[in-house]
């Protein structure tokens, strides 16, 4: 099974000494089981009682060693997978994380991995089960051989037929889990377009009908089959256990010569191995649900890997200078909105220099952001290649390619901490630009952390620029920041906010739509569906 993979991934070592330790204690309960049916019969003995004792606290024991080891290993296996599935989406590239999307990331870190975590932990008790009927299936083959190959051969029989069963729960539980990420996506359509569904009572009607409710059906069908395959399964389990004691009680005594002794040694045996036995057939549904959550993670995390950037912490000098940023031949593509087509951003020739103000204008679709995201090295180009300072940026030097660059793109995200920054006194700083953003009555900064973030979209705009005033790193690019400013602070942001960052030499580039502000620019890059329309100095 991939769990115990997974564990035993985790460390060998400690597997193997909890299944020996596990072992031990299925030995000393089948050891219970014989002395118990040694006392029925009358072979009881006053050393008997200090034998039973000991055996009773060593099945305690190396069953609490056992289940202790399991426990941690199981824990920590889903440490290090979320540490590693986590680390592995921050050092993906952006345009690899897009193509997955934002639904099937968070089905696999929130879902797969919480099935994983919630499911991991009976692994221990079903570890513990198993050792007892191995060790009971031992003591019983030293009773009678004859009665032992009837009672194997009707167990092999017993498995053949519930592992039919589950394999079948398998598929229909794979089958829930693809469907699962669907879900997720439908959830976030919900969230991220709630307005749009209350304000469109026609299109809120049939996203639900049409998309979410068969999304929802669809998983609940193959769950449903999946669960009623595995009843079936644990039903027909012990039904074949009863037939297996009818067998032995009414049948086998007709054709094969046993002793009472034995045969209620048998009985007493099995009637036991029934609770132990239950539990695992009860448990490998959601061990088979875990096991599939294993898969859907160790693929995407193959697809993470297979494109893994280099994500060493790389820190700039207090002082970074450079003298030319250059594209030079870049072409970059990705599919465009109709089937089979790509939008082409390129071919791009384009030099930037320290202190210049650069807008890049265009219509929407045109490649704007695409260009922001190639100049600040989150995308790589197909073609061409990116040079700062006659520098080639490739796969070895783009993490510190991208430390040049404070950005606020026009889906940002803001964290409720100051992470990353080395500023002395970051509380004093960060409240005398609160101040100058007109936000210092509404957040304060402790320790680095912001009082609040629940604020109007364009508040929170400039608590991100907040976070990139405090970074001062040589370049900018704002995209689309101004709109969602109301008149006064935008005009703030183009007459005051964007002067002042080039007095200080710093090189910015504005996606804007702003056309009232353009003149103020130094510069004025047009893009027109992927290709520069004009490239153009203002006087």
């Amino acid at each position: 099974m991939n769990v115990i993979w997974l564990l035993l991934k985790a460390s060998w070592l400690n597997v193997s000494i909890a299944l020996l330790t596990g072992l031990i204690s299925g030995a000393c309960s089948a050891q219970l089981i014989a002395l118990i049916n040694r006392a029925i019969g009358g072979n009881s003995t006053d050393n008997l009682v200090w034998y039973f004792a000991g055996l009773a606290i060593l099945a305690l024991v190396t069953g609490f060693v056992s289940q202790f080891l399991l426990i941690y290993l199981s824990q920590e296996a889903v440490y290090k997978l979320r540490l590693s599935l986590s680390r592995g989406i921050l050092s993906s590239p952006l345009r690899q994380l897009e193509e997955l999307g934002a639904s099937s990331l968070l089905a696999t870190l929130t879902d797969d991995v919480g099935m994983l975590s919630n499911t991991i932990f009976v692994i221990p008790f079903l570890c513990v089960d198993i050792a007892i009927v191995v060790g009971c299936l031992v003591y019983l083959s030293t009773l009678s051989g004859a009665v032992f190959a009837v009672v194997f051969a009707f167990l092999a029989l017993t498995i053949a037929t519930v592992q039919l069963l589950l394999g079948k729960m398998r598929k229909f539980f794979d089958l829930a889990r693809e469907e699962q990420d669907r879900l997720f996506k439908n959830f976030r359509s919900i969230t991220d377009g709630i307005k749009e569904l209350k304000l469109h009572s026609s299109r809120r009607q049939e996203f639900f009908t049409e998309e979410l409710q068969v999304s929802a059906n669809a998983s609940r069908n193959y769950n449903l089959t999946a669960l009623n395959t595995g009843a079936v399964a644990i039903g027909i389990g012990q039904l074949l256990f009863f037939m297996m004691m009818g067998l032995l009680l009414f049948i086998l005594p007709k054709f094969v010569p046993v002793s009472g002794s034995i045969l209620s040694a048998y009985i007493l045996t099995i009637t036991y191995l029934m609770t132990p036995f239950g539990n695992i057939l009860q448990r490998l549904p959601a061990i088979f649900r875990a096991n599939s959550s294993v898969d859907k993670i160790e693929r995407m995390g193959l697809t993470l890997a297979s494109q893994a950037e280099n994500d060493t912490t790389v820190k700039l000098p207090e002082i970074a200078r450079w003298e030319r940023l250059e594209l030079k031949s870049v072409i970059h593509s990705y599919p465009g909105e109709k089937d089979d087509s790509k939008f082409i951003l390129g071919e791009l020739n384009l030099k930037f220099h320290p202190g210049e103000l650069v807008f890049i204008i265009g219509g929407n679709g045109s490649g704007k952001s695409s260009l922001a995201k190639l100049i600040t090295g989150l995308y790589v180009p197909e073609s061409g290649e990116i040079l700062l300072d006659g520098l080639p940026i490739t796969d070895e030097n783009r993490e510190w390619y991208r430390q040049h660059f404070s950005v606020i793109f026009s889906d940002f995200y803001l964290f409720d901490r100051l992470l990353g920054m080395t500023n002395h006194d970051l509380d004093k700083q960060a409240a005398e630009y609160l101040r100058e953003f007109h936000l210092d009555k509404k957040v304060e900064v402790k320790d680095g952390i912001l009082s609040t973030t629940a604020l109007s979209q364009g508040q929170r705009k400039r608590l991100a620029l907040l976070t990139a005033y405090l970074e001062d790193r040589p370049i900018y690019l704002f995209d689309e920041w101004a709109s969602d400013q109301d008149p006064f602070f935008r005009d703030i942001f183009y007459k005051e906010l964007l002067p002042e960052l080039k007095q200080r030499g710093k090189t910015v580039f504005v996606i804007s739509h702003d056309d009232r502000y353009f003149h103020l620019a130094d510069r004025a890059i047009k893009l027109d569906y992927g290709k520069v329309e004009y490239d153009r100095q203002n006087e």
